[in-house]
């Protein structure tokens, strides 16, 4: 992560062990991205572009509630990693807006639309894509068909 010192962090945090930050997982959002970096010996650095995050998930224990802590689990359509855990961050109700927030305002800055994640028949539940909600899956829309019946 040697460059996200030097980029704009928008937002940083690191697993708190109660309400002390003492963990060698650190977590940077920097230049339309997600940056998760862990451990001590062994350091694994991982980046995500926020755009490819497709749902996020707040999840909080009642001892993550008395001390003020969540997790936030992001699911991404990504090749390395599809799920993602902010595991004990603290204000995690205001982090998971802020990311929300922050992936809609990149998708529109960019024009991506949802379909654009998709490769294939399906979608990241395995189940048929169906964009236009029309109940046919896409795939096996005709995009010259005007709806009417006309025989």
């Amino acid at each position: 992560m040697g460059n996200v010192e030097n980029e704009d962090i928008i937002w940083k945090d690191r697993v708190h062990h109660m309400w002390f930050p003492f963990s060698f997982t650190k977590y940077y959002v920097a230049n339309d991205r997600l940056y998760v970096e862990k451990g001590l010996l062994k350091t694994d650095y991982n980046e995500t572009l926020l755009y490819r995050i497709l749902d996020l998930k707040l999840t909080r224990t009642l001892g993550q509630k008395i001390f003020g802590t969540g997790d936030i689990t992001l699911y991404a359509k990504a090749d390395s990693e599809g799920t993602i855990l902010l595991h004990n961050i603290k204000k995690p109700k205001e982090t998971k807006k802020m990311f929300s927030n922050l992936i809609e305002n990149i998708r529109n800055n960019k024009n991506i639309v949802g379909k654009e994640f998709y490769s294939g028949m399906h979608g990241t539940h395995g189940g048929p894509i169906d964009v236009d909600g029309d109940g046919i899956p896409d795939i096996f829309d005709d995009p010259d068909d005007d709806g009417s019946s006309g025989f």
